[in-house]
C-alpha cells in the first residue's frame, strides 16, 4: 500500500480509458444536408422511370411478333429433299 495518498489517485485515474479524440471537422460528407436530395435528382429518377416504361412497352411489342415455335410444321415440310446443286 502506498503511504502517499496522491499517489493512490493517480493509479485510480490511470486505470480509466482515455476519452475518444474529436472527430474530423468534415465527418466525410454527412453534414446538415446528408440525405437531402435536390429537385434535379427527382427529377433525373422521373426520367429513368419513363425511360424503364417505354423500353418495357417496346419489348413486348417485339415479343408479340416473335412466333410460338421456330419449327416447320409436319405438314408443310416436302416429301423429297430438295435437289442437291453441281
Amino acid at each position: 500500500m502506498p503511504a502517499d495518498p496522491a499517489s493512490a489517485g493517480t493509479v485510480a485515474l490511470a486505470g480509466q480509458p482515455a476519452p475518444p479524440p474529436p472527430g474530423p471537422a468534415d465527418p466525410g460528407g454527412q453534414g446538415e444536408d446528408f440525405g437531402k436530395s435536390s429537385p434535379l435528382g427527382f427529377l433525373i429518377l422521373i426520367l429513368f422511370f419513363v425511360a424503364v416504361a417505354f423500353l418495357i412497352r417496346s419489348m413486348t411489342k417485339h415479343l408479340k411478333r416473335v412466333p410460338q415455335s421456330f419449327d416447320t410444321p409436319a405438314d408443310d415440310a416436302p416429301d423429297s429433299p430438295p435437289p442437291a446443286k453441281a
